[in-house]
């Protein structure tokens, strides 16, 4: 009889329809089972997502092999907000944030090999050139005037590509308040460019 109350007591409280909530919680116990279930639900649309901005399939396989890394060691930090039972805002946050630290290393490498052949680099995609162009052209310098709070809210919805409520749960602000600070970080870049 204790056997049979120590094996119901290891038994998954969790299933391939358990909600994304309730996932994170048995991940950050360490339950890889459950790191499966939310790779096979939400790598499919990461990977979608992030082909718009990153078309090296290299690339693109890293930056996911790096946020569910980071969701395996983070998910204890993970936490609903208004009843959602949904993580793709929080893993999207991880996604885009991956990427674009691969793609700081792959220009910092760049940069570092002072025997580049320049050629190759226009093999980069047009979206590898923009965000690095963001990051360290005039552009970058005038995102980081901004406020912290207008910065995110530009980055949120521009750089990342969120919709309005999306960037709201992320940033856990208002949708007016994203587009408020959205409007006022286009006016100040646009007074920073010129």
């Amino acid at each position: 009889m204790k056997l049979l109350r120590r094996a119901r007591r290891r038994a998954p409280s969790y299933g391939s329809d358990s909600a994304d909530p309730v996932l994170l919680a048995a991940v950050a116990t360490g339950e890889t089972r459950a790191l499966e279930i939310l790779h096979h639900r939400h790598a499919p649309w990461l990977r979608a997502r992030l082909r718009y901005r990153c078309s090296d399939p290299d690339q693109l396989d890293a930056a996911l092999q790096e946020t569910f890394l980071a969701v395996w060691k983070n998910a204890g930090s993970f936490t609903p907000r208004h009843g959602d039972t949904d993580a793709g805002a929080w893993l999207w946050t991880i996604a885009i944030r991956q990427l674009i630290s691969q793609l700081r290393r792959r220009a910092n490498r760049w940069i570092a090999d002072a025997d580049t052949d320049y050629e190759t680099i226009g093999d980069a995609s047009a979206e590898d050139t923009v965000l690095l162009n963001i990051e360290y052209g005039p552009l970058g310098a005038a995102l980081h005037s901004l406020s912290p709070e207008l910065r995110s809210a530009i980055q949120a919805t521009v750089l990342d590509g969120l919709t309005v409520r999306e960037a709201a749960q992320i940033l856990q602000i208002p949708e007016g308040t994203v587009k408020t600070r959205v409007m006022r970080a286009k006016a100040r870049l646009r007074e920073a460019l010129t």
